[in-house]
């Protein structure tokens, strides 16, 4: 039986990257996805969409639908569980992967900077998290998983490349190491519920056809990057168990569970941990 069959699954900025993959892996185990993201149709010239998630999902055979949502706006995301439990019922797993990322040096990020990332990459997850939990709380089981970041730890000198780009992530992974934190504590206070809450990063960058120094860094440096289907079947795995407070990442997830790393529809085993193939051309 498909791991996560019958149940609802909602993902933020699900409309390209590491959500669209979650939400391709969702469905193919079961789970009727309500794909959330800031609006329908384009943003700019970023590709994805959010009908087009829908779309790949149910030609698939899957089950899917769209619910628009600007996050950063605190007058629409208070509705956002509810219109997304219209869709297929109450919410039994949430994925927190929207983020907002500026960079900046940290003696130089100011006041409005760092409100705005704060507010979409902690808060939110928090406010959605506890309009989800009444539902969660009739079924006697949920699962949250709050996406993180390698910047949520500083890292060591030397630094590569860049000096500077090693430091203006860090007003961005101060507020992921916030996230981590605020885990583990909503996670002891709700595992005697039945209700996981963890947190995921990639171990790598993840390769996406959003970003063209992603695709350059991949063709340089193809051991700096993973592919978005180690993320999902992290997610997948962090989603159908008990796990507790993790904050853990891709990788070593995948490597210290033994699961193969498969294909976004579930059909097919690619790789492993550490044995990747071939990565996709993007």
């Amino acid at each position: 039986m498909p791991e996560l069959e019958g149940r609802v699954a909602l993902i933020t900025g699900a409309s390209r990257g590491i959500g669209n993959a979650i939400a391709k892996r969702f469905a193919a185990e079961g789970a009727s996805v309500v794909a959330c993201a800031s609006r329908l149709g384009a943003h700019g010239d970023l590709p994805g969409t959010l009908e087009e998630t829908v779309e790949q999902i149910e030609a698939a055979g899957g089950r899917a639908a769209a619910v628009a949502c600007d996050l950063s706006n605190p007058g629409e995301r208070e509705t956002l569980v509810a219109r997304a439990g219209e869709c297929f019922g109450d919410i039994d797993i949430l994925v927190n992967n929207a983020a907002r990322g500026d960079f900046a040096l940290p003696s130089q990020a100011s006041t409005g900077v760092r409100n705005a990332m704060y507010d979409l990459n902690v808060n939110v997850p928090v406010e959605l998290l506890q309009q989800a939990l009444p539902g969660m709380r009739r079924q006697g089981q949920g699962w949250c998983l709050n996406i993180s970041s390698r910047t949520a730890e500083q890292g060591e000198p030397p630094y590569p490349d860049s000096k500077i780009a090693a430091h203006v992530i860090g007003p961005y992974g101060a507020t992921k190491a916030a996230l981590n934190r605020y885990t583990q504590a909503l996670a002891h206070e709700l595992a005697e519920e039945s209700i996981y809450v963890n947190a995921l990063a990639p171990s790598y960058i993840v390769l996406t056809s959003v970003s063209e120094q992603v695709q350059e860094i991949a063709r340089r440096r193809p051991d700096m990057v993973e592919p978005a289907e180690m993320m999902a079947e992290a997610a997948l795995i962090l989603c159908s168990g008990s796990h507790v407070g993790e904050v853990v990442y891709s990788r070593n997830l995948l490597h210290a569970s033994g699961r193969p790393l498969r294909s976004l529809d579930g059909t097919r085993v690619i790789g492993d941990a550490f044995t990747l193939g071939e990565l996709p051309d993007v």
